[in-house]
């Protein structure tokens, strides 16, 4: 009969030594060190204006773009912060009252401005019976006080905060004192917007100056952009442009020296007409105008 022979198991007592706390703590470190490192290389940038139609844009593209930037927004009530979102980058402010700003725009690198006062069509018009509607300003929100004061305020606090750049869309139209938007509410509201235009030039602040056309609910990103000055192309058949493409150029002028002290008009051609604009450090080197 075989025999069998028991072959003791011999285990090494010998072990794989436990990191230390202070190995973990210097990599925790690390790690903690990367990570924001990698966040200061972020431009923080402030839509203010962000619960609008354009400035929704403008803040969802920033967050869509978290690789590049880190979004900020300023809405004027509860419900605009909820609409977009309700998260804890977006603040509750008055642009009309400057202490209410300083929170939002403490430590960014740029600013969008893109606050506008607002005209209400007065109720009871009807369209069958010709004529046209009348429109009129809330009390406390009239051209003067928002596209003027307020928008003084945001590049005063942005300039005393050191802020970078600052973006502001304003509108085509302005160096026509007789253009027919003035006389909503008897508001002016191209000479208040022209006047806060002037004061951000002024204002020493590396600065771009958006006057859109004609504002559509579009698709963006599928036209040719077009750009001038003094309202040269308001005499033209392409007065238009989509919001995205509004939003898109905002966001690429803080991409190009190319874009800084200047002052443009855009618009696009028609869709399929044309090539969809994909350059804009081209865009912005076609306009000279400061402003």
């Amino acid at each position: 009969m075989a025999t069998l022979t028991r072959v003791p198991l011999v285990f090494s007592s010998s072990k794989v030594p436990a990191p230390s706390s202070k190995s973990l703590d210097n990599k925790g470190f690390r790690r903690t060190a990367v990570v924001l490192a990698s966040m200061a290389d972020l431009s923080t940038v402030l839509v203010t204006g962000a619960g609008g139609r354009t400035g929704q844009i403008v803040y969802k593209k920033l967050k869509e773009r978290s690789d590049q930037y880190v979004a900020r927004g300023l809405v004027r009530t509860p419900e605009s912060k909820e609409k977009i979102g309700g998260d804890d980058d977006v603040l509750v402010g008055d642009i009309r009252d400057a202490s209410s700003l300083i929170p939002a725009i403490q430590g960014i690198d740029a600013l969008i401005i893109l606050t506008s006062a607002v005209p209400i069509m007065k109720p009871g018009f009807d369209p069958t019976k010709g004529g046209r509607p009348e429109f009129y300003f809330e009390d406390g929100a009239y051209p003067e006080q928002v596209d003027w004061i307020g928008q003084k305020n945001q590049i005063d606090a942005a300039k005393e905060a050191g802020v970078k750049q600052i973006v502001l869309v304003g509108s085509m139209g302005g160096t026509n004192p007789n253009n027919p938007l003035n006389s909503l509410g008897n508001g002016n509201i191209l000479v208040w917007k022209r006047k806060a235009e002037q004061y951000l030039a002024d204002s020493g602040v590396p600065y771009t100056i958006i006057r859109a056309g004609g504002l559509q609910d579009r698709d963006g990103g599928i036209r040719e952009l077009l750009v001038g000055k003094d309202d040269e192309l308001l005499q033209t058949e392409t007065r238009t442009i989509a919001r995205p493409d509004v939003a898109e150029v905002c966001i690429q002028a803080l991409k190009f020296e190319e874009a800084k002290f200047k002052a443009l008009d855009l618009a696009s051609k028609p869709e399929g007409v044309g090539t969809p604009t994909k350059d804009f450090k081209a865009l912005f080197s076609q306009i000279t105008t400061r402003f």
